[in-house]
Protein backbone atom coordinates (compact mmCIF):
# COMPACT_ATOMS: atom_id res chain seq x y z
CA UNK A 1 0.00 0.00 0.00
CA UNK A 2 1.20 3.58 -0.97
CA UNK A 3 0.66 6.02 1.61
CA UNK A 4 1.16 10.04 1.67
CA UNK A 5 1.89 11.44 4.80
CA UNK A 6 1.40 15.78 5.72
CA UNK A 7 0.45 17.55 8.16
CA UNK A 8 0.17 21.10 9.59
CA UNK A 9 -2.16 22.98 6.94
CA UNK A 10 -3.15 25.94 8.51
CA UNK A 11 -5.94 26.72 6.17
CA UNK A 12 -6.74 30.04 6.88
CA UNK A 13 -2.75 31.45 7.94
CA UNK A 14 -2.47 34.84 7.83
CA UNK A 15 1.42 35.91 7.34
CA UNK A 16 1.96 40.14 8.43
CA UNK A 17 -1.81 40.13 7.46
CA UNK A 18 -1.16 39.28 4.31
CA UNK A 19 -3.41 35.28 3.44
CA UNK A 20 -2.08 32.75 2.20
CA UNK A 21 -5.22 31.75 0.37
CA UNK A 22 -3.40 31.30 -2.94
CA UNK A 23 -0.37 29.11 -1.95
CA UNK A 24 -2.66 26.44 -0.63
CA UNK A 25 -4.63 26.31 -3.74
CA UNK A 26 -1.07 25.47 -5.57
CA UNK A 27 0.12 23.61 -3.12
CA UNK A 28 -3.65 21.21 -3.14
CA UNK A 29 -3.12 21.40 -7.00
CA UNK A 30 -0.01 19.94 -6.80
CA UNK A 31 -0.66 17.43 -4.43
CA UNK A 32 -3.59 15.82 -6.73
CA UNK A 33 -1.00 15.46 -9.43
CA UNK A 34 1.38 13.51 -7.02
CA UNK A 35 -1.27 11.30 -5.76
CA UNK A 36 -1.97 10.21 -9.35
CA UNK A 37 1.44 9.96 -10.23
CA UNK A 38 2.55 8.05 -6.95
CA UNK A 39 -1.32 5.93 -7.17
CA UNK A 40 -1.49 6.60 -3.41
CA UNK A 41 -4.17 5.20 -1.89
CA UNK A 42 -4.15 6.39 1.88
CA UNK A 43 -3.54 10.11 2.87
CA UNK A 44 -2.38 11.16 6.46
CA UNK A 45 -3.25 14.50 7.95
CA UNK A 46 -1.50 14.97 11.47
CA UNK A 47 -3.26 17.49 12.69
CA UNK A 48 -3.62 21.62 12.64
CA UNK A 49 -5.81 21.33 9.55
CA UNK A 50 -6.57 25.07 10.33
CA UNK A 51 -4.27 27.94 11.73
CA UNK A 52 -7.50 28.96 14.45
CA UNK A 53 -10.07 27.30 16.18
CA UNK A 54 -13.18 29.08 14.80
CA UNK A 55 -11.61 30.00 10.53
CA UNK A 56 -13.15 32.15 8.67
CA UNK A 57 -16.06 31.28 6.25
CA UNK A 58 -13.46 31.93 3.13
CA UNK A 59 -11.16 28.99 5.25
CA UNK A 60 -14.32 26.25 5.92
CA UNK A 61 -14.71 26.57 2.05
CA UNK A 62 -11.26 26.01 0.97
CA UNK A 63 -10.82 22.92 3.31
CA UNK A 64 -14.44 21.55 1.52
CA UNK A 65 -13.03 22.06 -1.54
CA UNK A 66 -9.74 21.05 -1.08
CA UNK A 67 -11.09 17.25 -0.23
CA UNK A 68 -13.71 17.44 -2.87
CA UNK A 69 -10.17 17.36 -5.31
CA UNK A 70 -8.90 14.90 -3.08
CA UNK A 71 -11.78 12.37 -2.65
CA UNK A 72 -12.14 12.27 -6.58
CA UNK A 73 -8.68 10.62 -6.86
CA UNK A 74 -9.92 7.08 -5.77
CA UNK A 75 -7.84 8.12 -2.26
CA UNK A 76 -8.82 7.43 1.67
CA UNK A 77 -8.40 10.25 3.73
CA UNK A 78 -7.93 10.25 7.71
CA UNK A 79 -7.16 13.55 8.89
CA UNK A 80 -7.18 14.23 12.88
CA UNK A 81 -7.10 17.44 14.68
CA UNK A 82 -4.23 19.70 16.17
CA UNK A 83 -3.74 22.12 18.59
CA UNK A 84 -4.81 24.72 16.44
CA UNK A 85 -8.08 23.18 15.59
CA UNK A 86 -11.51 22.95 17.30
CA UNK A 87 -12.04 19.12 17.63
CA UNK A 88 -16.25 20.05 17.42
CA UNK A 89 -15.66 22.19 14.30
CA UNK A 90 -13.62 19.28 12.82
CA UNK A 91 -15.79 16.38 13.74
CA UNK A 92 -19.28 18.08 13.14
CA UNK A 93 -19.85 16.78 9.17
CA UNK A 94 -17.69 13.69 9.99
CA UNK A 95 -20.51 11.49 9.43
CA UNK A 96 -21.27 12.95 5.76
CA UNK A 97 -17.65 12.78 4.71
CA UNK A 98 -17.48 8.91 5.94
CA UNK A 99 -19.92 8.50 2.98
CA UNK A 100 -16.81 9.90 1.10
CA UNK A 101 -14.44 7.79 2.40
CA UNK A 102 -12.44 10.47 4.55
CA UNK A 103 -12.55 9.99 8.18
CA UNK A 104 -12.01 12.69 10.68
CA UNK A 105 -11.13 12.74 14.30
CA UNK A 106 -10.94 15.95 15.79
CA UNK A 107 -10.78 15.24 19.09
CA UNK A 108 -10.11 12.33 21.50
CA UNK A 109 -13.39 10.56 21.44
CA UNK A 110 -14.46 8.51 24.92
CA UNK A 111 -13.66 5.49 23.24
CA UNK A 112 -9.82 5.04 22.10
CA UNK A 113 -11.58 2.38 19.94
CA UNK A 114 -13.12 4.93 17.80
CA UNK A 115 -9.60 6.57 16.69
CA UNK A 116 -8.59 2.72 15.54
CA UNK A 117 -8.97 2.72 11.15
CA UNK A 118 -8.61 -0.30 9.65
CA UNK A 119 -8.03 0.09 6.01
CA UNK A 120 -8.92 -2.96 4.06
CA UNK A 121 -7.51 -4.46 0.42
CA UNK A 122 -9.85 -5.35 -2.46
CA UNK A 123 -10.49 -8.66 -0.34
CA UNK A 124 -12.13 -7.13 1.95
CA UNK A 125 -9.26 -8.23 4.32
CA UNK A 126 -7.56 -5.91 6.56
CA UNK A 127 -4.54 -4.89 5.33
CA UNK A 128 -3.19 -2.05 7.51
CA UNK A 129 -4.47 -0.08 11.00
CA UNK A 130 -4.13 3.12 11.77
CA UNK A 131 -4.26 4.58 15.21
CA UNK A 132 -5.66 8.08 14.65
CA UNK A 133 -4.55 10.23 17.61
CA UNK A 134 -5.28 13.73 17.49
CA UNK A 135 -3.78 16.25 19.63
CA UNK A 136 -4.03 15.30 23.71
CA UNK A 137 -5.16 18.05 25.43
CA UNK A 138 -4.57 18.49 29.33
CA UNK A 139 -8.33 17.52 30.24
CA UNK A 140 -7.68 14.44 27.86
CA UNK A 141 -4.77 13.35 30.00
CA UNK A 142 -5.48 13.89 33.90
CA UNK A 143 -7.97 14.31 36.10
CA UNK A 144 -8.57 17.15 38.27
CA UNK A 145 -7.34 16.06 41.19
CA UNK A 146 -4.20 14.45 39.29
CA UNK A 147 -0.63 16.44 40.08
CA UNK A 148 -0.08 19.17 42.72
CA UNK A 149 2.77 20.51 41.65
CA UNK A 150 3.81 22.09 37.87
CA UNK A 151 6.37 19.01 37.72
CA UNK A 152 3.35 16.81 38.71
CA UNK A 153 1.03 18.09 36.01
CA UNK A 154 3.82 18.13 33.87
CA UNK A 155 5.07 14.50 34.25
CA UNK A 156 0.99 13.79 34.48
CA UNK A 157 0.97 15.10 30.43
CA UNK A 158 3.99 13.03 29.41
CA UNK A 159 2.44 9.75 30.80
CA UNK A 160 -0.83 10.53 29.72
CA UNK A 161 0.49 10.75 26.15
CA UNK A 162 2.69 7.44 26.38
CA UNK A 163 -0.48 5.55 27.89
CA UNK A 164 -2.59 6.56 24.85
CA UNK A 165 -0.52 5.68 22.80
CA UNK A 166 0.44 2.28 24.46
CA UNK A 167 -3.33 1.36 24.96
CA UNK A 168 -3.85 2.04 20.95
CA UNK A 169 -1.44 -0.11 20.52
CA UNK A 170 -2.77 -2.33 22.44
CA UNK A 171 -6.40 -1.90 20.79
CA UNK A 172 -4.78 -2.62 17.23
CA UNK A 173 -3.30 -5.97 18.30
CA UNK A 174 -6.42 -7.41 20.04
CA UNK A 175 -8.97 -6.56 17.32
CA UNK A 176 -5.90 -7.01 13.81
CA UNK A 177 -3.67 -9.69 15.16
CA UNK A 178 -0.96 -9.73 12.79
CA UNK A 179 -1.60 -6.54 10.81
CA UNK A 180 0.99 -3.58 10.74
CA UNK A 181 -0.37 -0.64 12.52
CA UNK A 182 0.34 3.02 11.90
CA UNK A 183 -0.24 5.69 14.60
CA UNK A 184 -0.77 9.32 13.50
CA UNK A 185 0.35 11.85 16.43
CA UNK A 186 -0.03 15.70 17.02
CA UNK A 187 2.48 16.53 19.95
CA UNK A 188 6.58 18.49 20.81
CA UNK A 189 8.82 15.69 20.49
CA UNK A 190 11.98 16.01 22.51
CA UNK A 191 14.89 16.88 20.47
CA UNK A 192 13.55 18.70 17.59
CA UNK A 193 14.11 21.76 15.56
CA UNK A 194 11.16 24.09 15.78
CA UNK A 195 10.19 27.83 13.85
CA UNK A 196 8.82 30.82 15.32
CA UNK A 197 5.19 29.94 13.92
CA UNK A 198 4.59 26.90 16.36
CA UNK A 199 2.77 27.24 19.60
CA UNK A 200 4.17 25.34 22.40
CA UNK A 201 2.09 22.23 23.05
CA UNK A 202 0.61 21.75 26.29
CA UNK A 203 2.23 24.25 29.10
CA UNK A 204 5.49 24.99 26.86
CA UNK A 205 8.42 23.11 25.52
CA UNK A 206 8.47 21.16 29.11
CA UNK A 207 5.64 19.25 28.12
CA UNK A 208 8.26 17.77 25.25
CA UNK A 209 7.25 13.66 24.99
CA UNK A 210 10.09 11.81 24.37
CA UNK A 211 9.11 9.64 21.26
CA UNK A 212 10.86 6.27 22.50
CA UNK A 213 7.94 6.21 24.49
CA UNK A 214 5.79 5.20 21.26
CA UNK A 215 7.57 2.21 22.11
CA UNK A 216 8.09 -0.93 19.29
CA UNK A 217 4.58 -2.06 17.90
CA UNK A 218 3.75 0.72 15.70
CA UNK A 219 5.54 0.47 12.01
CA UNK A 220 5.70 4.10 11.31
CA UNK A 221 4.83 7.43 13.44
CA UNK A 222 3.15 9.98 11.33
CA UNK A 223 3.61 13.39 13.55
CA UNK A 224 2.24 16.71 12.78
CA UNK A 225 2.83 19.98 14.95
CA UNK A 226 6.35 20.80 14.18
CA UNK A 227 6.81 22.24 10.57
CA UNK A 228 10.05 21.86 9.67
CA UNK A 229 10.45 18.36 8.08
CA UNK A 230 12.27 16.16 10.24
CA UNK A 231 13.07 12.26 11.91
CA UNK A 232 12.93 11.41 15.43
CA UNK A 233 15.31 9.65 17.29
CA UNK A 234 13.27 6.42 18.26
CA UNK A 235 13.37 2.44 17.97
CA UNK A 236 10.75 2.83 14.92
CA UNK A 237 10.54 5.36 11.68
CA UNK A 238 9.29 8.59 13.18
CA UNK A 239 8.74 11.32 11.49
CA UNK A 240 7.57 15.01 10.76
CA UNK A 241 6.41 15.47 7.45
CA UNK A 242 6.44 19.50 8.09
CA UNK A 243 4.00 22.04 7.07
CA UNK A 244 3.77 22.30 2.88
CA UNK A 245 4.25 26.12 2.52
CA UNK A 246 6.50 28.76 4.76
CA UNK A 247 4.32 30.43 7.80
CA UNK A 248 6.93 32.61 8.91
CA UNK A 249 10.15 33.92 7.68
CA UNK A 250 12.25 31.95 10.15
CA UNK A 251 10.99 29.09 7.72
CA UNK A 252 11.66 30.74 4.28
CA UNK A 253 14.65 28.45 3.64
CA UNK A 254 13.48 25.18 4.56
CA UNK A 255 12.70 22.59 1.96
CA UNK A 256 8.82 22.22 2.46
CA UNK A 257 7.96 18.30 2.34
CA UNK A 258 5.90 15.49 2.17
CA UNK A 259 6.59 11.95 2.81
CA UNK A 260 5.34 9.08 0.92
CA UNK A 261 5.29 5.07 1.81
CA UNK A 262 5.35 1.96 -0.18
CA UNK A 263 4.85 -0.92 2.56
CA UNK A 264 5.58 -3.31 0.07
CA UNK A 265 8.94 -2.47 0.54
CA UNK A 266 9.63 -0.34 3.61
CA UNK A 267 8.40 1.27 6.28
CA UNK A 268 10.95 4.34 6.05
CA UNK A 269 9.15 7.25 3.73
CA UNK A 270 10.71 8.77 0.72
CA UNK A 271 10.98 12.61 0.97
CA UNK A 272 9.28 14.80 -2.14
CA UNK A 273 10.27 18.27 -1.64
CA UNK A 274 6.58 20.63 -2.30
CA UNK A 275 7.84 23.59 -5.15
CA UNK A 276 8.23 26.78 -3.51
CA UNK A 277 5.02 28.78 -4.82
CA UNK A 278 6.08 32.33 -3.44
CA UNK A 279 9.20 33.61 -1.70
CA UNK A 280 9.80 34.86 1.57
CA UNK A 281 12.96 37.05 1.51
CA UNK A 282 14.32 39.14 4.70
CA UNK A 283 16.18 42.40 3.48
CA UNK A 284 18.65 43.76 6.14
CA UNK A 285 21.13 46.01 6.77
CA UNK A 286 21.87 49.72 7.25
CA UNK A 287 20.03 52.57 5.07
CA UNK A 288 22.34 52.17 2.13
CA UNK A 289 21.87 48.27 1.82
CA UNK A 290 17.97 48.57 2.50
CA UNK A 291 17.22 50.62 -0.78
CA UNK A 292 19.98 49.28 -2.89
CA UNK A 293 18.46 45.34 -2.19
CA UNK A 294 15.02 46.61 -3.18
CA UNK A 295 16.02 48.76 -6.31
CA UNK A 296 18.12 45.40 -7.49
CA UNK A 297 15.23 42.76 -7.13
CA UNK A 298 14.81 40.31 -10.25
CA UNK A 299 11.42 40.19 -12.06
CA UNK A 300 9.26 36.86 -11.90
CA UNK A 301 6.18 35.24 -12.65
CA UNK A 302 5.66 33.27 -9.31
CA UNK A 303 2.97 34.84 -6.50
CA UNK A 304 3.69 37.84 -4.85
CA UNK A 305 7.10 37.86 -3.03
CA UNK A 306 6.74 38.75 0.44
CA UNK A 307 9.28 40.89 1.98
CA UNK A 308 10.33 41.73 5.81
CA UNK A 309 12.79 44.72 6.03
CA UNK A 310 15.20 45.05 8.75
CA UNK A 311 17.04 48.41 9.08
CA UNK A 312 20.04 47.95 11.53
CA UNK A 313 21.93 50.86 11.84
CA UNK A 314 24.91 52.07 14.83
CA UNK A 315 23.29 55.28 16.45
CA UNK A 316 20.30 56.17 16.77
CA UNK A 317 18.28 58.50 14.43
CA UNK A 318 15.11 59.18 14.07
CA UNK A 319 15.59 60.40 10.89
CA UNK A 320 17.02 56.94 9.49
CA UNK A 321 13.28 55.82 10.68
CA UNK A 322 11.52 58.46 9.07
CA UNK A 323 13.58 57.67 5.50
CA UNK A 324 12.96 53.53 6.11
CA UNK A 325 9.06 54.64 6.19
CA UNK A 326 9.58 56.77 2.75
CA UNK A 327 11.70 54.10 1.77
CA UNK A 328 9.38 51.12 1.82
CA UNK A 329 6.12 53.09 1.37
CA UNK A 330 7.25 54.51 -1.96
CA UNK A 331 8.35 50.98 -3.20
CA UNK A 332 5.95 49.44 -5.72
CA UNK A 333 7.72 46.74 -7.34
CA UNK A 334 5.43 44.38 -8.99
CA UNK A 335 5.63 40.77 -7.94
CA UNK A 336 6.39 41.98 -4.33
CA UNK A 337 4.85 43.01 -1.27
CA UNK A 338 6.99 44.37 2.12
CA UNK A 339 4.96 43.11 4.83
CA UNK A 340 6.96 44.20 7.75
CA UNK A 341 9.78 46.57 8.74
CA UNK A 342 11.75 47.73 11.86
CA UNK A 343 14.54 49.65 12.93
CA UNK A 344 17.37 48.38 15.33
CA UNK A 345 20.05 50.37 16.76
CA UNK A 346 23.85 48.68 17.78
CA UNK A 347 24.06 51.44 20.40
CA UNK A 348 20.63 51.63 21.74
CA UNK A 349 19.65 55.34 22.54
CA UNK A 350 19.14 55.78 26.38
CA UNK A 351 15.42 56.41 27.83
CA UNK A 352 14.10 59.52 29.23
CA UNK A 353 14.82 58.72 32.46
CA UNK A 354 18.51 57.50 32.09
CA UNK A 355 19.44 60.65 30.78
CA UNK A 356 19.30 62.40 33.99
CA UNK A 357 21.20 61.91 37.09
CA UNK A 358 19.24 60.21 39.88
CA UNK A 359 18.87 63.77 41.93
CA UNK A 360 16.99 64.94 38.80
CA UNK A 361 13.29 63.94 38.62
CA UNK A 362 11.45 64.29 34.97
CA UNK A 363 8.46 66.14 36.66
CA UNK A 364 10.53 68.76 37.66
CA UNK A 365 11.68 69.55 34.51
CA UNK A 366 10.20 71.83 31.65
CA UNK A 367 9.72 69.98 28.31
CA UNK A 368 12.31 72.02 26.59
CA UNK A 369 14.87 70.46 28.83
CA UNK A 370 13.91 67.40 28.33
CA UNK A 371 13.68 67.63 23.83
CA UNK A 372 17.43 69.61 24.51
CA UNK A 373 18.89 66.08 26.08
CA UNK A 374 17.59 64.14 23.81
CA UNK A 375 18.72 66.29 20.70
CA UNK A 376 21.85 66.33 22.19
CA UNK A 377 22.01 62.64 22.07
CA UNK A 378 22.01 62.64 18.56
CA UNK A 379 24.32 63.38 15.92
CA UNK A 380 22.61 66.11 14.16
CA UNK A 381 24.22 69.28 11.82
CA UNK A 382 22.70 72.64 12.72
CA UNK A 383 20.64 72.81 10.20
CA UNK A 384 18.59 69.83 10.93
CA UNK A 385 19.11 70.64 14.72
CA UNK A 386 17.08 74.26 13.78
CA UNK A 387 14.33 71.83 11.89
CA UNK A 388 13.43 69.97 14.84
CA UNK A 389 13.46 72.66 17.54
CA UNK A 390 11.13 74.42 15.27
CA UNK A 391 8.80 71.61 14.64
CA UNK A 392 8.86 71.48 18.40
CA UNK A 393 8.31 74.83 19.43
CA UNK A 394 5.07 74.68 16.77
CA UNK A 395 3.98 71.50 18.63
CA UNK A 396 4.63 72.55 22.01
CA UNK A 397 3.05 75.68 21.19
CA UNK A 398 -0.25 73.82 19.62
CA UNK A 399 -0.35 72.18 22.81
CA UNK A 400 -0.28 75.14 25.18
CA UNK A 401 -3.10 77.33 23.14
CA UNK A 402 -4.81 74.14 23.68
CA UNK A 403 -5.05 73.65 27.31
CA UNK A 404 -5.84 77.34 27.87
CA UNK A 405 -7.69 78.67 25.51
CA UNK A 406 -8.92 81.23 27.13
CA UNK A 407 -5.29 83.13 26.75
Amino acid sequence: MKILHTADWHIGKKLHKHDLFADFDLFIDWLCKIIQEEKIELLLISGDVFDLANPSSDARKQYYQALIKLQKLNCKIIATGGNHDSPAMLDAPKEILRELDITIIGGLPEKLEETIIPIFNAEQKAELVIAAIPFLRGADLRSANEGITYEDRIEAIRNGIQHTFKKAAEICQHQFPEVPAIAMGHLFAAGIETSESERDIQIGNQAAFNASQFGDFFKYVALGHIHKPQRVSAEIPVFYSGSPIPLSFSERKDDKRILILDTATSWEPKSVTVPHFRKLLKISGDLNDIEFKLKTVEDHDHLDYLIEVDLIEEQYDAQKIYALDTLVNGFKKPGYEIVKQRAQFKNKLKGTAELYTESQQLEDLKPTDVFSELVTAHDYDEATKNEIWSAFNEILEEIHQSENPAE
